[in-house]
Formats: structure tokens, sequence, C-alpha cells
């Protein structure tokens, strides 16, 4: 049984719950509970569970004796366990009410093939399930889930290196930084050619996070944990003071949440210069803040498009921008790639320079929206969407590129547009014929011309109507 038709059971099971009242959400969380255990067994890793914890002591168990041993092992491995076992435990809690279908779920985990499962990865697995729940409309989960297509593009042209400090302050599940770590291995003959003390830089400090929410905090940390990461995850808010220790990266590749903080409050981050409820303006003056300012570090960030337009604050955020970092391309993406439909995003990549001022010269633009097939699960992206993107992006004269969607200005252009960086977006062929357009003068003229013909039309229809007033009085 490969990791696919695993995965497919796995979420099957997630019906045998409905009576329960579970949601799609929660039922990933239990999942994690669960499959923590029994991914110990078959990896031989469980030394840091107490012996009276672990899978075989919980596969034992049937009924209410089972529900009562399960709720207990909650509690004693988030409250007595240390490190990462106490982290993913802490705060747990079942809402599996009937006993029956919490036995079902065991005996099922338990009965599934894994030495396929470990030939293909269970981290790989795990993923697969992330992905599943995220791309599952009812979940609730993927409304800005960031495809796995996506995350391969823009980690492969921010390209990190070993001994780089990388992160994701809005970390999710943790799929920025299981790409960039798999990046690494795939370019660096999987480790081996590093010395020890830099291979455990890799596992245990190359790749970190910062999560707000709880339960996604600790999918995030199997996650990881599933592929050898032994990184930093924060439970926290990166928009509050907690996020200020989050800096000197040489890496941060995100897509952070989307809106406004709640209430419309203003960021609790005193060190801001630009405070304003957005949450992604925010998150974009943190990002840029937080790189090295060594002429290397370098960024990659999903944004909504009204980053790129938003006047105020948002102005001033990216005149800050382009003058601490040279901002040298932004992705046009098409819609209809995260499960909120409407949602126009887009993807800026920028280096940060070693002085404060004048790093931007000129910013590429490449629209992938404009006549672009309605993505969806019919219509999935590929990486072959994103294949002419690429070419352009490494492209070492990138003004000889000869495609239609990459386009250029300078950063002189730009202020005279008053800063926004809403450009680069070829014509839509599915909405105008531009070729067909009338000349606007001769427009105005006819314009003019119907409205006094309309005009002279209303006085005799006005004139008729008196007479005939006057002749019925």
């Amino acid at each position: 049984m490969n990791n696919q038709e695993i995965v497919a059971k796995l979420w099957n099971l997630c019906n045998v719950l409905r009576d329960d009242g579970i949601t799609y959400q929660q039922y990933v969380t239990e999942l994690t509970y669960i499959l923590f255990l029994k991914m110990c067994k078959e990896t031989g890793t469980e030394g840091a569970i107490p012996e009276d914890y672990r899978w075989d002591k919980l596969v034992s168990k049937q009924g209410i004796e089972l529900k009562t041993f399960y709720k207990k092992l909650l509690e004693h491995l988030g409250t007595k366990c240390h490190g990462r076992v106490r982290e993913i435990y802490q705060g747990a809690q079942t809402n599996i009410a009937e006993p029956k279908n919490l036995e079902k779920i065991i005996v099922t985990i338990d009965q599934f093939d894994w030495y396929s499962a470990k030939e293909e990865g269970l981290g790989n697995l795990y993923e697969g399930l992330l992905e599943k729940n995220a791309t599952e409309k009812k979940s609730g989960a993927g409304q800005y889930f960031t495809p796995r297509v996506l995350i391969d593009v823009m980690t492969r042209l921010i390209a990190p290196q070993p001994g780089e400090r990388c992160n994701d302050p809005a970390c999710g599940t943790f799929g920025f930084m299981i790409a960039a770590d798999q990046y690494v291995k795939d370019h660096t003959d999987n480790l081996f050619d590093l010395s020890i003390d830099e291979q455990e830089f890799q596992r245990t400090a190359a790749f970190t996070g910062c999560e707000l929410v709880h339960d996604t905090h600790r999918l995030a940390l199997m996650n990881a944990m599933l592929h050898d990461i032994s990184g930093q995850i924060y439970l926290g808010d990166t928009l509050s003071n907690e996020g200020k220790q989050l800096n000197g990266y040489d890496v941060v590749l995100t897509n952070p949440p989307f809106g406004t903080k709640k209430g419309g409050e203003r960021a609790t981050r005193d060190d801001f210069t630009y405070p304003t409820s957005n949450k992604q303006l925010n998150f974009l003056q943190h990002i840029y803040r937080s790189l090295k300012a060594d002429g290397k570090a370098r960024a990659a960030v999903v944004l909504p498009d009204n980053v790129l337009f938003a006047d105020g604050d948002g102005t001033k955020i990216r005149h800050d921008l382009m003058e601490k970092c040279n901002l040298h391309t932004v992705l046009r993406l098409p819609t209809g790639i995260f499960y909120a439909q409407g949602v126009k995003t887009n993807v800026l990549f920028f280096t940060r320079g070693e002085q404060d001022r004048g790093n931007t010269q000129e910013v590429w633009f490449y629209d992938l929206r404009t006549n672009m097939p309605s993505f969806g699960k019919t219509t999935p992206l590929t990486v072959e969407h994103f294949a002419d993107f690429e070419k352009a992006y490494i492209a070492t004269d990138r003004r000889a590129v000869q495609d239609e969607r990459w386009s250029v200005f300078t950063r002189a252009e730009i202020e005279d547009k008053g800063d926004t960086l809403d450009l680069g977006l070829i014509r839509d062929d599915s909405v105008l014929d531009y070729t067909d357009l009338p000349d606007p003068i001769e427009s105005c003229d006819d314009i003019i011309a119907l409205l006094e013909e309309s005009l002279g039309l209303m006085q005799g229809v006005s004139a008729k109507l008196c007479k005939l007033k006057a002749e019925g009085e």
C-alpha cells in the first residue's frame, strides 16, 4: 500500500466520526495524536515516550477502557514529557465521544502496510494528509493553503544553501521550510558532504517558523519531526512584540495570512516604522526587516493585490521596501489557485541591501494571470505553468527574453506612478478587443450628437403633451 492509498484510507475514516460531530480540522489534529505514536514505533524513536504510553499499550485496549486510557495518555504526554513530545500534546483533548470510533481508527492504522509507507517516507505521507485536508473545501483549512507546486517554484528560485538560516514567520504546517530543507538535501548529496557540526546545524537550527494557531502549530511540529527537522517552531504572533526575536535570517519563504487585525486594532509591534491594521503590510515590514543587511539575504513572499496599490501607509511601506531591498521581481499569480476563489495574489522576490537606501533600480513583472485557464480541482496548477516564468527569472540578460508576459519598470517610472506596483498585466483579450475600440474623440462627438438628438425628442414630446392637455381642458 503506497502513501497515496494510505492517505485516502485515513481520510475516509473521517466518515466514522461524523456522528460525533467531528470537523475535518479536528479529525486531522486527532489523527496527529494517534499517528505520532504509531510512527515513533515504526521508526524506532519511542525513546522520548514513556513505556506505559507507547503504541503497543494503546492498541491493546478496547471499549471504555481504551477511551479512558487515551484521555490519560494525552494529558500525561502533554504535561509530564519534554521536548517535541510535550509541544505536540500540550493542551491536547480528544473530541471522539464514541469508544468504538476511536477503536476503529486505531485498529485501522495498526493494520496498514507501514513498510511501504516508510519506503516512500512517513513525512511525505503526513504531507499528503495535510494537503488533502487543505484542498477539501468542507474542512475550511485551505483558504490560503499554498499549492505545493508554487512552494517548490519559490524555493527553487530562492535556492537556500547549507549554513543559511531560513524562516517562515507564518509557517502554517511548515510546508515552506520542509521544501527548503529538501532543496538543500537534493543539492548537497543529502548532506553527507557536510561536516558533523554542519549537519547538526541543518537539523536543529537552519529551518524555523512561527505559527499563531495552536492546532496548526501541532501539525507543524509533527511535520517537522517526520522530516527530521528539530528547529524552533514558535507558538505565537509574529505581529506582536514576540516577533522581534525573529531576525537575522538569510532566507524567508512565506505566505502570511491576509486581512486586518480583529476589531481593526493596530499592530502591537512597537518597532514598526509604519504601524497599520493591515496584516499583510505588517508582515511585509517584518519580513524585509528580519533579513540580514548583507546584500545576499533574500525572500519570496505571497501577498494579495492590495499590497501593491494601497495608499497611505501602504505607499510608505512599498517605498521603504524598495529603499532597503532590491525588489527585482513580482510574479502576478493566476486566480483560483487558493480556496478563496476571488483572492488575487502575487509573489514578491527581493534581496536585502547592505545599505538602507537606493537598492531597487528596476522591477520586473511576470503576468501569469491574464488569459490563463480557471484553476481548480479539474484544472490543477502544474510546474509546466511556471516554466516560462522560471526561464525569464534566471535569464542572464532579462532584456533578451522574448515573452509578452515579461515587462520591466524603472524606479523612476514607479515613483512617477505614486510608488504603485500594480503593474505588468498584459491586455486581456477575453474581456475587450483593444484593436476595435473607437477613437475617444470621435466617440465623444457621437455621444454629444446622441444626447442632442435625445433632448430634441424629449422637447418635442413635452410640447405635444402640453398641447393635448390644453385641448382637453
